[in-house]
C-alpha cells in the first residue's frame, strides 16, 4: 500500500508492497530475453537453425552434456541459442513462483504462469522448427518470440515502484513538489485546492495512438520474420529505390528481366509476392515513423508535466531512425548476418518500448478516470 510520509510540510507517498529484488530480476529475463532474440536473429541469418538436425537431443547427446569441443561453426550458434532458451525457461519459471509468492495482485501472478506457459510454447515451437522443417513454424516462432519478450517487459514494468505509485498514491504535494514519479503536478488530498491535469480528451487519442503503433510495430516484426524464414537472397537489392524505380514493376515481363540478370550473378529467382512483401515492409515503416513523430508531437505539447512519457516518446522516435538506417544498411550489405541481427533486436527494443509506453498512457488515463468520478462513487480497485 501507499503511505504518505510528511517532510518539510509535504506529503510524499512511498509504496512499501514493492521487492527490489524481485523488479531487479524481472528486467534481467527481459535482457536474457532479448540477447535469445539476438541469438535466434543470428542463427535466421546464418541460415544455421538445421546446423543441429534433432531436438530435444544434440546428435544424440543430452543437451546440457554436449561437448564443448564439438561447438564449432554452426553447431556452436545454434546449441548456444538452445542453451539459452533454457535459461530463458529457467529464468521465466522463477520468476512465475516469486511472483506467486511475493506478489498481492492476482492478476499479475497469472501473468507470471501465462509466461511460464509461453516460454514452453516457444521451447516446443524451436523444436518443431527443426524437425518438420517447415519455414512457417520458423516465423510462428519468432513472432511468438517478440510477444514473450513484450509480456516480461510489461510483468517488470507493473513491479516496479514506479507502477504503483502512478496507479494508487494521489496525494498531494504542497508548494507544488511532485506526488508521483514521472508527474509534475501536485495531486489531490482533501481539502486542498487541485490543479488540472490532462483532460480525459486529450489522454484517450495519445493512448490510442501509442497502442496503435506498437501493434504496428508487432505487425512490422512479423513481416521481418516472413522475409527472414524464406531463406532467399533479398527480393530488393538496392534502396531507397526499388529495382531503379520507386515502385517497382512486378509485371511477367519486369520479372523475367530481372530474373535473368539475378541468375547472371547466382542470385535466386524472385516473384511478385517477394517483392511486394519488402515494400509493404518500407511503406509500414514509413507510416510508422510518421506517426511516431506525431505521438512524440503531441505528448511534447498536450502531456507537458508527465516527464517520463516525454522521455520515452522521444526516445522512441530516436529508434525508429536508427531502425530505419539499420534496415537499409541490411540491404546495401546484401543481407549481412551481423547488420541483419541487429536489425532484429533494435526491433524488440522498439516494440518494448511501444508496450512500456501504452502501458503507462492506460494507467494515466485509468487514473484521471478514477480522480474525474464524483466522491460518492466506488473507486475501482487499485492495479
Amino acid at each position: 500500500m501507499c503511505q504518505p510520509t510528511s517532510r518539510n510540510s509535504a506529503v510524499i507517498p512511498t509504496c512499501r508492497d514493492y521487492s527490489k529484488w524481485l523488479n531487479r530480476f524481472a528486467w534481467l529475463t527481459c535482457v536474457a530475453t532479448l540477447l535469445l532474440i539476438c541469438s535466434g536473429g543470428m542463427v535466421t541469418s546464418k541460415n544455421l537453425g538445421l546446423a543441429v538436425p534433432d531436438w530435444p537431443t544434440t546428435f544424440g547427446y543430452n543437451m546440457f552434456l554436449f561437448p564443448i569441443s564439438k561447438w564449432v561453426g554452426g553447431i556452436l550458434f545454434e546449441h548456444t541459442h538452445r542453451l539459452m532458451g533454457s535459461l530463458v525457461g529457467f529464468l521465466t519459471i522463477i520468476l512465475a513462483v516469486w511472483l506467486w509468492l511475493r506478489e498481492d495482485r492476482r492478476w499479475v501472478r497469472s501473468l507470471g504462469v501465462i509466461a511460464v506457459v509461453g516460454v514452453i510454447l516457444q521451447g516446443i515451437l524451436g523444436g518443431l522448427r527443426v524437425t518438420m522443417m517447415k519455414d512457417q513454424i520458423g516465423i510462428f516462432h519468432a513472432c511468438v518470440a517478440q510477444a514473450f519478450l513484450g509480456l516480461l517487459v510489461f510483468i517488470a514494468l507493473i513491479t516496479m515502484k514506479f507502477w504503483r505509485s502512478l496507479a494508487n498514491c494521489t496525494h498531494a504535494v504542497e508548494g507544488g513538489a511532485p506526488a508521483t514519479p514521472g508527474l509534475d503536478y501536485p495531486m489531490r488530498t482533501p481539502g486542498s485546492q487541485e490543479l488540472a491535469p490532462p483532460s480525459l480528451t486529450r489522454l484517450a487519442p495519445i493512448k490510442a495512438l501509442a497502442i496503435a503503433i506498437t501493434m504496428a510495430i508487432y505487425v512490422q516484426l512479423a513481416l521481418g520474420a516472413t522475409m527472414r524464414h524464406q531463406h532467399r537472397d533479398l527480393a530488393i537489392l538496392d534502396f531507397p529505390t526499388a529495382n531503379g524505380a520507386w515502385i517497382p514493376d512486378t509485371s511477367a515481363a519486369a520479372l523475367a528481366k530481372i530474373n535473368a540478370w539475378r541468375d547472371a550473378r547466382a542470385l535466386s529467382d524472385v516473384s511478385a509476392f517477394q517483392i511486394w512483401l519488402q515494400m509493404v515492409h518500407r511503406f509500414l515503416a514509413l507510416i510508422i515513423a510518421i506517426a511516431l513523430i506525431a505521438f512524440c508531437a503531441r505528448v511534447w505539447r498536450e502531456m507537458r508535466d508527465f516527464a517520463v512519457l516525454k522521455r520515452l516518446s522521444f526516445v522512441w522516435v530516436v529508434l525508429i531512425f536508427g531502425q530505419i538506417a539499420l534496415g537499409a544498411w541490411v540491404i546495401w550489405s546484401n543481407k549481412a548476418a551481423d547488420v541483419a541481427t541487429a536489425h532484429v533486436a533494435l526491433g524488440a527494443v522498439m516494440l518494448s518500448f511501444g508496450v512500456s509506453i501504452s502501458a503507462i498512457c492506460s494507467r494515466i488515463s485509468q487514473m484521471e478516470t478514477n480522480r474525474a468520478l464524483p466522491p460518492s462513487a466506488p473507486k475501482p480497485i487499485p492495479a
